[in-house]
C-alpha cells in the first residue's frame, strides 16, 4: 500500500537519541543507552534504576534497537546523569564515538564465542573509523547463532551464519557476501564506505533499503541467505528467560529487582532476558504468560509523552489486544512515522488527532487507510472493525 494516511506530517528528526544527544519529549528529555554488547550486569542494572528514579521519572524503555532509554530527565540534571552513566562503563566519552557504535547484537551469546568476538572487533573497528560520517539510524547487527533472529529488526549492514561460514548482508538484498571471522568487521566497514560512495546520504540522511533498491548490492554479493529463526517467544532459553515488557517499558522499581535475579540482556522484542533459570515473581511491569494478548500489540509512546503524537496510544492498544486474531499484531501509532514499528503490520491504527485513528490493514503507519477518522470509542465499541474485510 501507499500514499499518505493524513496530510498532518510529523517531524523526522533524522537521527535517535543518545547519552550524550538526548531528544526533548513530552516528558523530558529521552537519554538512550547503548550498553556494550546489549548487557548489563546486575550492578549496572541497579544503578541505572537508582539514576532513572534521582535524575529522571522512575520509567525505562527498551527500544527496537535493543537500547536502554531513561525518560523524563531535565537539562539541568543531564550533565550530572552523563558522568554517573559514564563511571558505570555505559557512555562514551564523544558523541561522534556514541553514534558510530550503533550496533545491535543478538542476545543469545556467550563469553568468547563468534558473536563475542565479532561484536567486539566491530565495535573496535568503528571506534577507529574516525572518517566514517554515517547517517544517524544507521545501523549494523551481528546475528551469528545457528539462525538468524534479528531478520525484522533495522539494520543496515548485517553480519549473520550461512551454514558453517558468515556471510555480510546489505539490508534489502536476497544475496550476501561471504566473509571469514577474521575478515568480517573490516568488510563491514568498507560495505559502510561503499554506501556512501554510492550516494546512499545525500545531505547525511539514508538507509542502506532504498540504495540496494535502486542500484543492488555489490557485485561480491551472491551468496545466498539462511532462513531466519522462527519469532522469539517468553521462554528459557540456553542463556537465560525471556521476559516480556508491556509496549517495551517497565518501572525503575520493577527494573531493579528484575536484576537481582541476575544480569540483563536488552532485546529489540520489548523483552529482556535474565540471566537466570529461576522462576521470576510476577511484577507490574512484566509480562511472564506467553498467551497474555498484550504480546500481539505494539504502541509508541503517544501523546502527551510524545511531541510528535497526535493522540495517546498505549490504553487503546491495551484494551484492543484481546480482540486482535491469533498470530496477527495490531501497531498503535501516534502519528505516521510509526516509530514502535516502522514495517507493515497486519494491522496498524494511526492517529489524525485526539482519540482519532485512520485504520490502515497490511501496511505501514503512512498507507493509504482502509477506514479513516474511526473514534477511540467506536474501537472499543466495536473491535471487529478492525478486521472487516481483510
Amino acid at each position: 500500500m501507499t500514499g499518505a494516511a493524513t496530510s498532518m506530517t510529523p517531524k523526522v528528526y533524522g537521527w535517535c537519541p543518545g547519552a550524550l544527544r538526548p531528544m526533548m519529549s513530552g516528558d523530558g528529555l529521552v537519554v538512550r543507552i547503548r550498553a556494550p554488547l546489549g548487557r548489563l550486569s546486575v550492578e549496572q542494572a541497579q544503578a541505572v534504576a537508582e539514576l532513572s528514579e534521582r535524575y529522571g521519572n522512575g520509567i525505562l524503555d527498551v527500544s527496537a534497537r535493543a537500547n536502554l532509554q531513561l525518560r523524563g530527565v531535565t537539562v539541568d540534571q543531564h550533565p550530572a546523569l552523563i558522568t554517573a552513566l559514564q563511571d558505570l562503563g555505559l557512555v562514551d566519552n564523544d558523541a561522534a564515538i556514541e553514534a558510530r557504535r550503533n550496533v545491535l547484537v543478538a542476545p543469545f551469546w556467550s563469553a568468547g564465542d563468534e558473536t563475542h568476538i565479532l561484536t567486539q572487533r566491530l565495535n573496535s573497528g568503528l571506534l577507529q573509523a574516525t572518517d566514517l560520517t554515517l547517517p544517524g539510524k544507521f545501523g549494523f547487527a551481528v546475528d551469528t547463532g545457528p539462525a538468524p533472529v534479528l531478520r525484522d529488526t533495522a539494520a543496515d549492514i548485517r553480519i549473520e551464519r550461512n551454514g558453517n561460514g558468515f556471510v555480510l548482508v546489505a539490508d534489502g538484498a536476497e544475496t550476501s557476501q561471504s566473509v571469514t571471522l577474521d575478515s568480517a568487521a573490516d568488510e563491514a566497514l568498507i560495505l559502510a564506505r561503499w554506501f556512501l560512495a554510492q550516494g546512499g546520504a545525500p545531505n547525511g540522511h539514508g538507509r542502506m533499503r532504498p540504495l540496494i533498491a535502486r542500484r543492488g548490492p555489490p557485485p561480491a554479493h551472491g551468496a545466498p541467505l539462511a532462513a531466519p529463526a522462527p519469532q522469539q517467544h517468553l521462554i528459557q532459553t540456553a542463556t537465560g528467560r525471556l521476559i516480556g515488557l508491556e509496549f517495551g517499558q517497565i518501572t525503575a522499581t520493577d527494573f531493579a529487582t528484575l536484576a537481582s535475579y541476575g544480569p540483563l540482556r536488552l532485546t529489540p522484542w520489548r523483552m529482556l532476558l535474565v540471566e537466570t533459570t529461576d522462576n521470576i515473581v510476577p511484577l507490574p511491569s512484566l509480562i511472564l504468560d506467553a498467551t497474555d494478548p498484550r504480546l500481539q500489540v505494539s504502541a509508541c509512546t503517544g501523546a502527551p509523552g510524545c511531541l510528535q503524537a497526535l493522540s495517546s496510544t498505549r490504553a487503546l492498544a491495551r484494551d484492543l489486544a484481546p480482540y486482535v486474531p491469533p498470530g496477527s499484531k495490531l501497531h498503535v501509532s501516534g502519528c505516521t512515522k510509526g516509530c514502535a514499528h516502522p514495517g507493515a503490520s497486519p494491522l496498524t491504527l494511526t492517529a489524525t488527532a485526539p482519540d482519532t485513528y485512520h485504520l490502515i490493514q497490511g501496511g505501514t503507519a503512512a498507507d493509504q487507510p482502509a477506514q479513516k477518522n474511526l473514534s477511540a470509542d467506536q474501537l472499543r465499541t466495536s473491535p471487529d472493525i478492525l478486521t472487516k474485510g481483510c
